[in-house]
């Protein structure tokens, strides 16, 4: 029987405002080497590795004495060229996947389709400046990178929540166990692309 490919892939991004490198196992066991001088992001990219099941490590510097910015949106950028460029042609995947998560008294909603077209609708009901250390305005342009830069539709919605903390973090998670499905190899159609168009 022939082994299933194993995919993976490293991506290196620098510009003048960050330098930014990633590998990324898909088959992974949840392991995870991160640092991207934002604890708290480090801290929701483990999340990311963890509950998808993936292995990343990611090392990214950045003109944070400016602003979080950058930093910000282009590990999302990375995070979505890495996973697009181990995904390859996309024979086999599931696509699309889902997950409702709650975390205590919050519950949260994503859906990821990995079509090809990027699109991104983001609702967190977030109103803290600040969780950790890090900026939660810029959660939307994170996920803006890696719609934009992995070819994806997100749909990613805190439907109500009092933490802020709890907030974010059922968002990864979900954002998580959805990427891990869409990912995965559908094994009765393992030899097809799943699209009609015959393109992702």
């Amino acid at each position: 029987m022939k082994k299933p490919a194993i995919r993976k892939a490293t991506v290196k991004r620098v510009s003048k405002e960050t330098s930014i490198s990633a590998t990324l196992l898909i088959e992974g066991t949840g392991k995870y080497d991160i640092s991207t001088g934002i604890r708290f992001l480090d801290h929701m990219l483990e999340l990311v590795v963890k509950h998808g099941g993936f292995d990343l490590t990611l090392k990214a510097t950045g003109d944070l004495d400016i602003d979080q910015h950058h930093t910000v949106e282009d590990v999302g950028i990375v995070l979505g060229e890495v996973f697009k460029k181990a995904l390859g042609k996309k024979i086999g995947i599931n696509r699309a996947g889902y997950f409702v998560l709650p975390m205590d008294e919050t519950l949260a909603v994503v859906a990821v389709d990995l079509s090809g077209r990027p699109a991104l609708v983001y609702r967190d009901l977030i109103k803290a400046r600040l969780v950790g250390d890090l900026q939660t305005e810029l959660l939307h342009d994170f996920f803006g990178g890696f719609v934009n830069s992995a070819g994806a539709n997100l749909h990613a919605k805190v439907m109500y929540g009092r933490s802020s903390h709890h907030k974010v973090e059922a968002l990864f998670k979900c954002f998580a166990r959805a990427l891990r499905y869409a990912c995965s190899t559908d094994m009765q159609m393992k030899d097809q692309l799943p699209s009609t168009k015959g393109l992702l």
